[in-house]
């Protein structure tokens, strides 16, 4: 393996509840090649929702370092953790986030309006990543037009347009029945066949079992990291 993609060293991060100190990283150091298959699992509470922010950019540590693609984010402003953000990550959530008023296309092309693009490039290479999640057809439909399966590839696809570093999904399939959840899996592992790094939030074991790494976390630290011998393939035909 050449040099990880992540890498965090004795990451902590404490938060102040009035008087009392919560610890919800206590000592988290892990390693994450490029091109992997990753997923976060542990019991509520157990510092998995935080160590995806603190990788996502959207929160610092509070002690140890994180590396993200050769940059040291651990001590970076606002500011700068907002550029690298809208550069290296495509997020994905349960709730999708999508713009209720916008077309999928305009939804997925908004992070190329944040990374300076004109109009007639973002909407081409929106169109794109429509195409690559099987909506090319429905990108003129706005998000109350479509099943929630169809509202996530659009959020998926909105995740890949600025071609990120790594894809964060948080419970992407928290919202979904189960058909529908197999599907958005197998669109993930499509995603990683093709070379992306996927990083999975999930409290769900056969959600989990999609990943090709298992990392669970307990109490603020790693209790196992396994690679998984078992990876689910439901792979309906495309």
């Amino acid at each position: 393996m050449g040099k990880p993609l992540i890498l965090t060293q004795d990451l902590s991060r404490a938060y102040r509840m009035g008087s009392e100190t919560i610890h919800a990283l206590r000592s988290i150091s892990i390693a994450i090649a490029k091109g992997e298959y990753v997923a976060f699992m542990g019991p509520s509470g157990s510092g998995k929702s935080t160590l995806m922010n603190i990788i996502g950019c959207l929160d610092t540590p509070s002690g140890g370092s994180y590396i993200l693609n050769d940059k040291d984010v651990s001590n970076m402003t606002d500011n700068e953790l907002a550029e690298v953000r809208n550069k290296e990550i495509g997020f994905v959530f349960q709730t999708f986030n999508l713009l209720p008023r916008s077309t999928a296309l305009e939804n997925v092309a908004l992070p190329l309006i944040y990374a300076g693009y004109g109009k007639s490039i973002r909407n081409e290479k929106a169109l794109h990543v429509l195409e690559s999640v099987g909506l090319a057809d429905r990108a003129k439909h706005k998000p109350n037009e479509l099943s929630g399966g169809q509202r996530q590839r659009v959020a998926i696809a909105r995740a890949l347009v600025n071609n990120p570093s790594i894809i964060l999904a948080d419970e992407p399939t928290g919202n979904l029945d189960s058909k529908t959840s197999y599907e958005i899996m197998d669109l993930f592992e499509n995603l990683y066949i093709k070379g992306n790094t996927i990083i999975m939030v999930t409290h769900e074991e056969d959600i989990a079992k999609y990943a090709h790494r298992i990392v669970r976390l307990r109490d603020g630290l790693v209790e196992t990291d396994q690679i998984n011998t078992e990876i689910a393939m439901h792979h309906q035909p495309a």
